[in-house]
């Protein structure tokens, strides 16, 4: 059965990573990863605005692929509740739309960060950066938390494939 994983957290944290690992589990995973969507999907407005609009988008296209029997892993910082509860609406399926929360604190996804994204935004290079400029509203309660300091890759991914297989959907 088709799903949509739709992973939040601070840029850096492992979203993409493990999407990514995921595909070992699920072959056909469509991987919508935020940053290569804003090149091509939403203008790169990183006001608040801008943010929900993309999020809406990305959500369409996830509901499309779910439409179409097309599991989807969604790697999209949303930094506000409202982006994930707009995902939650515009796909409509709770059955088969899980939150999972990649939790990882600021210091050390600014460790992670090999762009020097943080360090550009901590010199004010990089205006409306989530986790520095702009705030990041952590899921007050998602369906699953992925805590990317405390586990490996391999356990994080673990207990994502044991979730889902837990909902059926695997």
């Amino acid at each position: 059965m088709a799903f949509v994983v739709w992973m939040t957290g601070l840029p850096c944290s492992g979203k993409t990573t493990i999407v990514r690992a995921m595909q070992k589990h699920v072959p056909n995973l469509a991987i919508l990863d935020g940053d290569e969507l804003r090149e091509w999907l939403s203008p790169k407005d990183f006001s608040k605005e801008g943010r929900i609009e993309h999020n809406k988008r990305v959500a369409h296209l996830a509901k499309l692929l779910l439409k179409h029997n097309v599991s989807s892993g969604v790697s999209l910082v949303s930094p506000f509740i409202v982006n994930r509860e707009d995902a939650r609406k515009i796909i409509a399926d709770d059955s088969r739309f899980f939150e999972v929360y990649v939790r990882c604190s600021l210091q050390e996804c600014e460790t992670r960060d090999v762009k020097g994204m943080y360090k550009k935004a901590r010199a004010n290079e990089i205006k409306n950066f989530t986790g520095v400029s702009d705030p990041y509203e952590a899921p007050e309660n998602p369906d699953l938390i992925l805590d990317t300091e405390k586990e490996t890759l391999e356990q994080s991914v673990q207990n994502l494939v044991n979730f889902l297989k837990s909902k059926n959907v695997l």
